[in-house]
Order: C-alpha cells, then structure tokens, then sequence
C-alpha cells in the first residue's frame, strides 16, 4: 500500500513569496540551504539537494496550488513517482502552506521528518526573518 501525508506549516510571507520562491532556483536554494534547479513552468523538471529529489511541474495555478511529480533516489527503479501538490492559503499571519505528498512507496515514512527538517524548519527561518 503506497504512503501519504498531509503537512501544515504556518509562514511569515505572502503567498506570492512563497510560490516564487519554490520554482525559482536561486530563491529555492536559499530557502533550504541546498542547490536546486528548478523551473517554473509547467512540464518544467526540477533537481534538488544534488539529485536526491528529481521530477516536474505536472500542473501550476500561479499563486494557489503547485503539482508536481516527485522521487527519490530512495525509490527503487520499478517505483512510480510521488506526487506532491502544495496549497498556499493567505491569512492575518502571513502564509498557511498545505503540503499533500501522496503516491509515496510503501513504507517511506521518513519523509515526514524530512519535510520538517529539511523544508519547514529552513523555510520558517528564510520568511520570518
């Protein structure tokens, strides 16, 4: 049975902020602390922390919701993507960002702690500044 999360983090940025800066290379690198080459158009195809995670924008509603196809290089060759798709929700505080990472190989629970050590925890330090 294939794995799936749902993730909140609460962010002081606006949603346009946030959006851009995960299709964006130079401001996607910043906010984790690791390289990535990213895209932002549609079909566009991303690699981040040095081809740990590689994949491609499957759909973009500019400032709402980002698909994309995601995989590692923990999946095994016969594994289909998993599918990540972010929702971004403005209120009074800034950014609620909803992350939904679905289609993930069973098992692979780690990437619960992964997205709050190496997404959340960077990016509340790169927007609440």
């Amino acid at each position: 049975m294939k794995e799936s999360m749902e993730l909140t983090v609460q962010l002081n940025a606006s949603v346009k902020e946030i959006y851009n800066a995960w299709l964006d290379s130079e401001k996607h690198s910043k906010m984790t602390g690791a390289v990535a080459k990213c895209s932002n158009e549609l079909g566009g195809k991303f690699d981040i922390w040095e081809g740990y995670i590689t994949g491609e924008n499957m759909d973009l509603i500019e400032n709402e919701e980002i698909l994309q196809s995601w995989r590692t290089t923990e999946f095994d060759s016969a594994d289909e993507d998993s599918v990540l798709h972010l929702y971004f929700t403005e209120n009074d505080k800034g950014t609620l960002l909803t992350l939904n990472h679905s289609n993930i190989p069973s098992g692979q629970t780690q990437y619960i702690a992964g997205w709050e050590e190496n997404y959340f925890v960077p990016m509340r330090e790169f927007f609440n500044r």
